[in-house]
């Protein structure tokens, strides 16, 4: 079986892996609807079936005008760069980089990564960031996984088997990057309610973890008895 550690990249989903953007969500969404008396299940399995529908049919669109088309109101609430950074990312994200290059593959645009990139996970420099904005379609499309391919290979002759998607979502990376010949590390992020695909049991994964610390520690103790 491959090790963690014969692995060149990280590929990284953000949003959900690396960003509490369920909390940031449910927090927006909530100020609208009080008196709905929706709980935070209801808010998040709605906004996940809504998003899922609308970049399918608007796979063109940047994700701020996206959120614009899904709800008026949206895009004005929900503030990307608002978004925390889990209390694990920032440290553990420095000590990922010595061992791998680091490369984000978002639903997002440039802008709105750029933003988060600076006002949450100030520091961190990842080696290459590839967004829906320049794939042209929003994962779990096949093309998102195949672009990052090809971006490695081309840019440091990295081939497929030394590539590890790093995420927290079944539906948007685990399922699609099995597809794709891609191995992954699912980080769980307990309590975690959107980015479910299939049953319970059913979860796709190489590696698991609860948090992407927990990942950290596992490398560098692969690292240590090498």
């Amino acid at each position: 079986m491959a090790k963690l550690t014969s692995h060149q990249v990280l590929s990284f989903d953000v949003y959900g892996t690396l960003i509490d953007w369920e909390s940031g969500i449910v927090i927006a969404l909530s100020q609208g609807y009080q008196e709905l008396n929706l709980s935070k299940a209801d808010i998040l399995h709605t906004f996940h079936n809504l998003e899922k529908e609308f970049q399918s049919h608007y796979p063109d669109l940047l994700y701020s005008q996206l959120l614009s088309k899904l709800h008026p109101a949206l895009a004005s609430h929900l503030n990307l760069s608002s978004w925390p950074a889990f209390p694990d990312t920032l440290e553990a994200l420095k000590r990922l980089h010595k061992h791998f290059k680091l490369v984000v593959l978002s639903n997002t645009d440039r802008a709105s990564f750029g933003a988060t990139n600076d006002t949450q996970l100030p520091g961190v420099e990842f080696d290459a960031v590839l967004t829906a904005q320049e794939i042209g379609s929003y994962k779990p499309d096949r093309r998102n996984f195949e672009y990052l391919l090809d971006y490695v290979h081309r840019t440091w002759g990295i081939s497929q088997d030394e590539v590890l998607q790093t995420a927290q979502s079944q539906f948007h990376d685990h399922y699609p990057a099995k597809e794709a010949g891609i191995r992954s590390a699912w980080i769980v992020r307990p309590g975690a309610i959107m980015g479910e695909q299939g049953k319970k049991g059913e979860e796709i994964w190489d590696w698991r973890f609860d948090t992407l610390g927990e990942m950290a520690d596992a490398v560098e103790e692969e690292a240590g008895r090498m």
